[in-house]
């Protein structure tokens, strides 16, 4: 099926969608979610697959972690889908009601996007995911996985549709690109008579590209060199424990922190501590105050930049709180970022002066996810400053509608 017959299908799918009732949601969500279980074996098999081309092609481990399903992982996914049930509907909400002064009654009300496309790499969950948080708020969503996801993805969408055969809505609300050519991604990225809103999310280089290539809508998610700081006045300990979990948990995803930023008047005492703690583990590169300290390698200016989703962790001593904000600004990429203090007043300048998503005082960046949030799932986290930033969720996922009751009225 070529992607313009998937384009129309989606469409008109996305018409009788936009007003089903809540009830029927949460019933389709419901079959989907004991479909992915009845389907675990063989979607397991077919992540294998994936996971043993990626060893062949000598993908880093951290990567083929994001790859990587199980019972667990697919358990989790179906927990997902359960949270987002119990979640309130946000379609069709007023959330202003106004009535001019010639008596017409204005009403600010939320209705679905319509057909929204992903474009993500690696990650299987996503798959899941992305079609319930866009189901449950009334919209058709167009899946483009990464050839390197291929088999996973193919399995998770034939155990979905599966699942809606079951329900009273229509198996059309997904779609799915089966083609690995970049071509059909770029034709995507200009459906604009079927396709109301593009998320990327993956990489720099996927994002980049979507971006210079879209002429439908998007929003930019996912790249996170995050920094945690480390002020004069942090908890040692409390800081070895939150940078260890913030970069060893999970590397290979986008709220694990790249680069720790530390005060010149705590790095003597914190540093050789952090790398006893960490040194059999990442590996670290530092400036050159850094290596006075610890034996680690150089760190270059790339290093500042990288977003490195593996075992690797930046250093650099920075003089004071102003001097790591200006690094932030200079490097951040408005993701996540951290800062360890027991100063209130450094705490709530770093606050209202970092510019990014999600700001946090004395915790993991790896917070910065949906379900953590309580939104049940994510399409993406939005580095953006338009109306979706931070974790994308269940009302990120719905537009405004303007309704105005009158009564004959007229303008003079």
């Amino acid at each position: 099926m070529s992607l313009i017959d998937i384009g129309k299908r989606l469409y008109e799918a996305s018409q009788v969608l936009a007003t089903m009732d809540t009830k029927s949601k949460n019933e389709a969500l419901k079959e989907v979610a004991l479909s992915l279980k009845g389907h675990a074996e063989h979607i397991l098999r077919e992540n294998q697959k994936d996971i043993e081309k990626a060893i062949e092609n000598n993908m880093k481990e951290s990567l083929i972690d994001r790859l990587r399903l199980s019972e667990e992982r697919i358990d989790d996914m179906i927990e997902g889908i359960h949270n987002i049930i119990k979640m309130k509907d946000p379609v069709w909400k007023s959330s202003e009601v106004w009535t001019l002064e010639n008596g017409l009654t204005v009403s600010k009300m939320t209705v679905p996007i319509g057909v929204i496309g992903i474009i993500y790499e690696s990650r299987p969950n996503v798959t899941v995911d992305a079609f319930s948080l866009t189901l449950k708020s009334g919209n058709c969503i167009l899946l483009r996985g990464s050839s390197s996801s291929m088999h996973s993805n193919r399995a998770l969408v034939y155990a979905m549709k599966e699942g809606l055969k079951k329900s009273n809505i229509s198996e059309e609300v997904i779609g799915f690109v089966d083609d690995p050519n970049r071509s059909v991604v770029k034709e995507m990225l200009t459906l604009n008579k079927y396709i109301d809103l593009i998320i990327p999310r993956g990489g720099n280089d996927l994002i980049q590209f979507v971006v210079n290539n879209a002429s439908v809508p998007t929003i930019e998610t996912g790249v996170g060199n995050c920094h945690i700081f480390v002020d004069a006045t942090a908890n040692i300990q409390k800081a070895i424990n939150i940078i260890e979990n913030a970069k060893v948990q999970r590397p290979g995803v986008c709220n694990a922190c790249e680069t720790v930023l530390v005060h010149k008047n705590i790095a003597e005492v914190f540093l050789p501590k952090l790398y006893d703690y960490l040194k059999d583990r990442v590996e670290m590169r530092g400036c050159e105050e850094t290596k006075k300290m610890i034996p680690v390698k150089c760190a270059t200016k790339e290093d500042w930049a990288e977003e490195y989703l593996d075992y690797i962790l930046a250093i650099k001593i920075v003089q004071n709180l102003e001097d790591t904000i200006l690094h932030i600004r200079k490097y951040g990429t408005k993701h996540s970022e951290a800062i360890l203090t027991e100063n209130l007043s450094n705490a709530n300048k770093f606050l209202r002066q970092v510019d990014a998503a999600a700001v946090y005082v004395n915790a993991s960046t790896r917070f910065t996810d949906g379900s953590q949030f309580g939104f049940g799932a994510e399409m993406g986290i939005s580095t953006q400053k338009m109306h979706a930033r931070g974790p994308m969720g269940l009302n990120e996922l719905v537009t405004i509608k303007y309704t105005i009751l009158g009564n004959g009225q007229i303008r003079e």
